[in-house]
């Protein structure tokens, strides 16, 4: 009893005596994961948090499709970090712009880098740039409310739109295209995204692949979705899977169930008034059309092992728009960030982490995320056991200050709750859990500060 109350003591009152300073930059699950974990393995250690917009949680927020609400769940536990007498949120800095990370290396013992992957891979062909060429990491941060993304154009006054990918991300997009407008009423999606959707004359999404339906990158929780959808029919192309259940037996375990679910759908006939449906072994070689597409130009693909090989046979599929969703990249958001071009990664060193899919690579889930900055989070308390991260720092003192000479309106933890309250109550006028603001200016009226201490 007597040690467990020491203990208590101890880690109540460490900040004050511990003087270990963490920079996070980038406040979405990698970086709050991380810093829950440090919360641990460095008792005392005083976390500050950069996000370069007002609010946080990143990919949960801005992500996360609007109706999976349960995946969003986790922002409880961000907010019980973020809670911490120990932890400081400072939203609206961004990295290579209002800070560097000279600044920040100068103010911390440890510097994590968190910031993600938000740049989305590009096809690179012919006509990828022609009107309603749409890239679905822009499409979904429009129904998210990003605010970068709030006015891209999107004109769904067409029938047949194509989707090149097929991960989860490319069957958000196919879902919320093909979920009756009344269903998205009842989430957080934009209300300027359901106006829009509610005037969508899409009736069939095809998703293409490069590779076979073995390859398939999207799981089998959000394929089962598809199946779900109400007066939406999911259609394969017969050749293309006739005999896949020849080897279902073959699988392993994960792959097999979701494999049986293909063959399982493929076998059903039931036509209802909207269509999605699976193309593999195709690979875009150009988008066709003047100022508008108008169908892209595809070569037939066959399989050496995993690899898809493009042959000379040729086709065009007509289409009235195209989403582009092949994959992320991080950058190089500061000139002095240890950035590795070819793999679009940051690699672990001593005083610079990163974590997440600036660690990783932009593949897997919130809960390999949570895995990932765990063990950055475990490295930084090695390198802490060690003594090589000793030297003493200023740790936010010094930053504020430059924000300060910046004249650079920042948004804390408290802000960040006066930003919720407003967008729940605006919310609640809709009939829904929240209305996001999407104008950074309107947020920092709402939650933005000029006091740096």
């Amino acid at each position: 009893m007597q040690w467990s109350y020491l203990s208590h003591a101890i880690r109540k009152y460490s900040k004050h005596v511990n003087g270990f300073h963490v920079g996070i930059v980038g406040a979405g699950p990698a970086g709050f994961y991380c810093a829950q974990q440090l919360l641990k393995k460095i008792p005392g250690c005083q976390i500050d948090i950069y996000e370069k917009l007002p609010v946080p949680f990143g990919l949960v927020r801005y992500g996360v499709a609007p109706d999976h609400p349960e995946v969003k769940n986790v922002i409880n536990t961000f907010t019980k970090t973020a809670s911490n007498e120990n932890v400081r949120f400072i939203g609206n800095v961004s990295l290579g712009c209002d800070i560097s990370l000279a600044q920040l290396k100068h103010s911390y013992n440890a510097v994590v880098l968190a910031y993600g992957a938000d740049e989305d891979k590009k096809l690179s062909i012919p006509g990828e740039n022609l009107s309603n060429v749409v890239s679905a990491t822009k499409f979904i941060g429009w129904y998210n409310g990003l605010p970068a993304d709030k006015n891209i154009k999107v004109d769904l006054d067409v029938e047949h739109a194509v989707i090149v990918g097929q991960g989860n991300v490319a069957l958000d997009v196919a879902r919320i295209l093909l979920t009756p407008v009344d269903e998205l009423r009842k989430t957080d999606i934009t209300e300027y995204s359901l106006e829009t959707l509610t005037q969508s004359k899409v009736k069939k999404i095809t998703l293409i692949g490069r590779r076979g339906p073995l390859q398939v990158a999207f799981t089998i929780k959000e394929f089962r979705e598809m199946l779900k959808l109400p007066g939406v029919s999911t259609c394969f192309f017969k050749e293309q899977i006739n005999d896949i259940d020849k080897i279902i037996c073959d699988l392993p375990r994960p792959q097999k169930r979701l494999v049986q679910l293909m063959y399982d759908a493929s076998q059903k006939t039931e036509v209802r008034d909207k269509l999605f449906d699976l193309l593999f072994l195709r690979t875009p070689i150009s988008i066709l059309g003047t100022k508008k597409i108008e169908g892209i130009e595809l070569a037939v693909n066959h399989l050496e092992g995993e690899k898809a090989v493009v042959t000379d046979e040729k086709y065009t599929l007509k289409c009235e728009i195209a989403f582009r969703s092949i994959g992320y990249r991080s950058i190089q958001a500061d000139p002095d960030v240890p950035f590795d071009k070819i793999s679009s990664t940051v690699p672990q060193s001593i005083g610079v982490y990163s974590v997440g899919w600036l660690s990783s690579g932009p593949v897997g889930v919130i809960l390999s995320t949570m895995s990932n900055a765990f063990q950055a989070a475990s490295l930084i308390g090695q390198h802490f056991d060690k003594g090589l991260l000793n030297e003493r720092k200023p740790g936010y003192n010094y930053i504020s200050k430059v924000l300060e000479d910046k004249g650079i309106i920042t948004v804390d933890w408290n802000g960040w709750t006066r930003i919720d309250k407003v967008e729940v109550e605006r919310g609640i006028k809709h009939g829904k859990p929240r209305e996001k603001i999407v104008d950074v200016d309107e947020m920092l009226k709402i939650g933005g500060i000029l006091d740096y201490t």
